[in-house]
């Protein structure tokens, strides 16, 4: 934890993207980074796929050609104009940036994150390690280590980390991603509907999600800002989900923050309500918690058990030289 504050304010957001509309939903990224700054927050959050919005059809209906090639065309470029307009707000406002997106490259599609200094640089990027279940059918894996595992940069507010959704359930990769020593973890999530209003399993409830990012909190001994995405009639009309087995009624919105010891420090807003949560983080307890318990530190047995990393790439097209 290398800052030399010890209390600084964070905004998570709880809203909806303007779906499948990458230029409308980056102009209501800017808008949300300029009011979390001038509610003097140090860093503001965004979901999973935020821009241009989580592809909620796959759990209706796997293959949807018309609706994919939006979202294709919809998705960001990096670097790109729109990032860039982004890259200001952020410099503009003197914020940290922390974004969920669909990434295009070449026409592929990956769940990405990316860090933003309060300056407008951009610190780091990464790609899920892998896409979930359905998810599948719309993006990619992360090609190599070097796509998903450099997921936590030093900042002015200490280190700030970020995985997306499931990955919070991915042992290996939490573990490495303590590693890296957060502060402040940003878990990126989709719509999240509570317990019992759809047909999916309580894993995948609102409540099974916070229970995730929750553990994140008191494993990593840091703060974790649990960043959901809320769907309105727009959402389900625009991708036809009314009657799917996820996401097909107005809500989702389940944003919160928990402290290095889990407990939730701030207050819910309606799950069908956008806004912006703010919470006030004192580092100190992320000492105090670190006191009881360090699972990368004097709570590891690495003589015993440790965690292998594979750095390599494997690319498409190598170029490999013959020894004759």
């Amino acid at each position: 934890m290398t800052t030399s504050q010890t209390k600084i304010r964070v905004a998570v957001t709880q809203a909806q993207p303007v779906w499948l509309d990458l230029d409308k939903t980056v102009e209501k990224t800017c808008a949300l980074i300029a009011e979390a700054a001038t509610n003097g927050a140090q860093l503001v959050t965004f979901p999973e796929c935020w821009i241009p919005g989580y592809p909620a059809w796959i759990w209706s209906r796997p293959v949807d050609l018309p609706l994919h090639k939006d979202y294709i065309l919809n998705s960001l470029h990096l670097p790109s104009p729109q990032l860039s307009l982004i890259q200001d707000a952020a410099a503009k406002h003197k914020i940290i940036v922390v974004l969920g997106f669909s990434e295009n490259i070449h026409d592929s599609l990956y769940i990405s994150q990316a860090i933003i200094s309060a300056s407008g640089e951009l610190l780091t990027t990464r790609k899920k390690l892998k896409p979930t279940h359905m998810e599948r059918t719309v993006f990619g894996d992360a090609p190599g280590a070097s796509d998903c595992l450099h997921s936590v940069v030093d900042t002015p507010v200490g280190r700030v980390g970020a995985l997306s959704c499931w990955e919070h359930i991915q042992p290996l990769l939490k573990y490495h991603t303590y590693s890296q020593r957060e502060a402040i973890h940003v878990a990126a999530w989709p719509p999240l509907t509570a317990y019992g209003e759809d047909t999916s399993p309580w894993s995948m409830s609102a409540e099974g999600a916070a229970a995730v990012s929750q553990t994140y909190a008191i494993e990593g001994q840091c703060f974790v800002l649990h960043t959901t995405a809320v769907i309105t009639e727009a959402g389900i009309e625009k991708m036809r989900i009314q009657s799917g087995g996820l996401m097909n009624k107005p809500g989702g919105g389940a944003s919160a923050v928990f402290a290095p010891d889990g407990r939730k420090v701030s207050i819910d807003i309606d799950p069908k309500e956008e806004g912006i949560l703010y919470a006030d983080l004192d580092f100190d307890k992320i000492l105090g918690a670190r006191t009881l318990v360090d699972v990368c530190g004097h709570y590891s047995r690495p003589d015993l058990l440790w965690l292998g990393v594979e750095r390599g790439q494997r690319r498409c097209v190598r170029e490999e030289t013959r020894k004759e």
